[in-house]
Parts: structure tokens; sequence; C-alpha cells
């Protein structure tokens, strides 16, 4: 039997498998599937269960049944890829044939003092569940800061909201305004509904250091009783620790068809790759369905034919009532993109599911 092994159930690694499974896995083809949990956590909505809207049991995915998938649960402590071997942090080594790396991201405190010691985030489940607690235990009125406008940082905050009206609220970021990386015209209209609802918006903020009851710009202490970091991201450890060549951001560099080009048995999908757009849900499934093709063009002793990935837009949440998002170059805004958002998630899970 050949072995697949893939490593980390998010959106590309199950992408991947659900791809194969679908479209007559060949007989002598064997998937090992890695993950911390027994099953998929949909990332994208964590900002719901920190805030306390949604439950832990609503943002689960079942992995696959097959009789050719078998599901290893534990963390990944080390890849030889010289060897074709991965290690679990228990020293446990597991071979494989075909290696596909799809461990997503970590925080990336950008090497600030106490950010990672007093500061909660939402890049895991076991992560957002204790950010979860922490949210909800500070005292009414008590004040929460959360470091990062980026999407991450204004679905949380305007999540809440809508959980916790008591609290004061605050983003804080390094640009001039929230959603710096989209339109004016859009982060505008988030802005002034985070003005409407009570949600400072704080912008030039250079965060200097953390400590437990406040976050420093510089000499400015700014007093917070929970501090959530959405302040960037970067691959996870394991994928730290490769000796490969990598972009700035820490992501593998890959050759056309998405492999390591010293080791065209590996790929690497979604937030560890060195892809042309910025990492998300939507680009690690389209690109593990890619490399799901380009993994049976290869059994077919055939050359792979790609398309060039299209990504659908960016939607996200302003509470459960309003949303915003980005459809190409157009600006949608207002009752519409969160009821689309919510038919993404919808046919997401129906799909994995």
């Amino acid at each position: 039997m050949r072995t697949l092994l893939v490593l980390g159930g998010g959106y590309g690694g199950l992408a991947l498998i659900q791809k194969l499974l679908d479209n007559h896995l060949p007989h002598d083809v064997e998937i090992i599937l890695i993950d911390r949990m027994p099953y998929q956590g949909i990332k994208t909505e964590y900002y719901a269960l920190a805030a306390g809207t949604v439950t832990d049991y609503h943002l689960r995915i079942q992995f696959p049944v097959h009789p050719r998938l078998s599901v290893r649960y534990g963390e990944v402590g080390s890849i030889e890829l010289e060897n074709k071997l991965v290690f679990m942090d228990s020293g446990e080594p597991i071979s494989y044939d075909i290696l596909a790396i799809a461990l997503g991201s970590t925080d990336n405190y950008h090497n600030i003092p106490g950010a990672e010691q007093y500061t909660c985030g939402i890049q895991t489940f076991s992560d957002t569940r204790e950010t979860y607690r922490r949210l909800n235990d500070v005292k009414p009125y008590g004040t929460v800061n959360i470091v990062g406008g980026g999407l991450s940082g204004v679905e949380l905050a305007a999540e809440l909201r809508e959980s916790r009206p008591d609290l004061n609220i605050s983003i804080l970021d390094r640009g001039e305004r929230v959603l710096s990386t989209f339109p004016a015209k859009l982060s505008q209209f988030v802005e002034e509904w985070f003005s409407e609802h009570q949600v400072e918006t704080l912008g030039r903020i250079a965060v200097s250091h953390v400590e437990k009851d406040a976050i420093y710009n510089g000499m400015q202490a700014i007093p917070s009783d929970v501090t959530v970091w959405t302040g960037g991201i970067q691959p996870v450890k394991v994928v730290q620790d490769l000796n490969l060549p990598k972009d700035r951001g820490g992501r593998i560099i890959l050759g056309e068809f998405y492999h390591v080009p010293d080791y065209p048995e590996v790929y690497v999908i979604g937030d560890c790759a060195s892809l042309p757009f910025a990492p998300s849900a939507q680009a690690a499934g389209a690109q593990g369905e890619q490399v799901a093709h380009i993994i049976q063009a290869l059994w077919r002793n055939e050359t792979p034919k790609l398309q060039a990935i299209r990504l659908k837009g960016t939607l996200g949440s302003l509470g459960k009532n309003t949303g915003f998002g980005l459809m190409g170059h157009r600006s949608v805004m207002g009752r519409v993109p969160r009821l689309l958002k919510s038919g993404v998630l919808w046919m997401s899970k129906r799909h994995f599911g």
C-alpha cells in the first residue's frame, strides 16, 4: 500500500481528502490524517465562540468515514523530509510516500514582550475556548482590548458587543483605520457601525509591550481587563523548523504544482504555503482541491493541468444582522452580505459534513 499522510484536518487538508475519496481512490492507496481533534473546527467562526454567541458543538464538522482513511490524533512534533518520516510529540514515527502539510497558522506576536504571556487568541479551538472563558468572566463594565483591526479583530469586537453590551470594547491597530487592506468606503462603514455601537477604534497604536492589566503604546498605558490578540499570523512551529526556502512571512516557497521543489512528494497547503494571495479558509480549500487533482493525475501517469485559483471574495460580519464584503472590486455592506456569509457557512458544513 502507498501512504498519503495528511497533516491537519482544517479547510485545506479536509478538501484534499474529500476530493480524493469522491473520485475513486486507487485500491493500493491508504490515507492517514493526523489532527489534534476528532473533528474539524470551523475556524472562520471562532470569533463567535469566543464571544459566547454560538456553542462549541455547532462549530464542529466530523471527518469523513472511509475504509482506507484512518485518523490519528495528536500533535506533530517534527518532520524528517529526507527519511520520509513524521514524528508525533510522543516520539512515534509515521512513514509516508506522499505528504501533505496543511497544519495552518499560529499567532505572530512580532517579538513584543508580554504579548504571548498576557493575551489570549482565537487561532485554535483550545485557545478560543479559553478566550471565551476569560471574556465572559470579565466583571460588568470591564474593559476588553482587541489588538489588530483586521477581519478577525473586527468580527470578534462586533460579536462581543452583541454578547456583552456592558463591556468597554476597543480595537487597537497600527494603521489609521480598521480593515486597512479593504477599500476606504468599506472601512468607513465598519467604523460607523462601531461608533453607533460604542466600540472604540484606536489607530496608529504601536504596541511596545503587554502587561497583565495594560497594553503599552510606547510609554502610554492602556488599561485592559482582557486583551485578545488578532495582530497577525505565521506558520506553525513545525513548519518554521523546516530548513526550506521561505518567503518573508515564513511560508514555504513551492513549485508549480504546490510541491516542495527538492521533495516532489511533499505538498504544502493553506497558511503554510507561499501563495499569491492572503491566507484564508477559502484559499486553503481551493488549493486542497487542486492538490487532489495533481495527485490523481500523477497516479494516472498524466501531467497535471491546473487553472488559476479564483477566489470568490471576502465576507465579514458585524454581529448577527449586519455584514460587509468585497466581491471582486465591489464593496457590499448591510444585511445582504451577512445573509451571504450565513449561506456560505451552511454550504460548507453540508459539503464537508
